[in-house]
């Protein structure tokens, strides 16, 4: 990857709708060379989706839950029904695998209420098996993007 990919990608984070004539101009390349730029990292699996970014309490979901979990088992069969678990939930936006800390999981959850988070959590303790759940409600958000530092 050189530094007009590195380029391009940077603005592709930024804006991802924009027109290719204007992410060429921005990179001193034709429009030809430049898609085959886009092509080609999104054919490596740098470029792996292009998406918009919703504003959540537009969409109702003003509550954000980072829920740590710690297990007991760290089998692959535990792994692979946890992983089946939270993929069937849309509300779970993020899930981590953790080190260093008194949690062995983390998991980014939104929700439109506290109420309709309590019974989201009710039934994940039906269905997991762990020893410890902790939730911390989020009560701003002061960052958040997706653009990665690209250097």
């Amino acid at each position: 990857m050189d530094k007009i990919d590195k380029e391009i990608i940077r603005i592709l984070q930024r804006n991802a709708d924009l027109p290719l004539s204007e992410i060429s101009k921005k990179v001193g390349l034709s429009t030809t060379p430049c898609w085959n730029r886009i092509r080609k990292l999104e054919e490596d699996n740098v470029i792996l989706s292009r998406s918009v970014s919703i504003n959540r309490y537009s969409v109702e979901l003003p509550v954000m839950v980072f829920l740590s979990i710690s297990v007991s088992s760290h089998s692959k069969e535990w792994a692979t029904n946890f992983t089946d678990i939270i993929d069937k939930y849309d509300c779970i936006l993020e899930a981590h695998r953790l080190t260093g800390s008194g949690a062995d999981y983390q998991l980014k959850i939104v929700a439109k209420s506290i109420d309709e988070y309590d019974s989201f959590q009710q039934k994940l303790i039906n269905e997991l098996d762990f020893v410890q759940m902790a939730s911390s409600i989020s009560l701003r958000q002061l960052k958040d993007t997706r653009e990665l530092p690209i250097t």
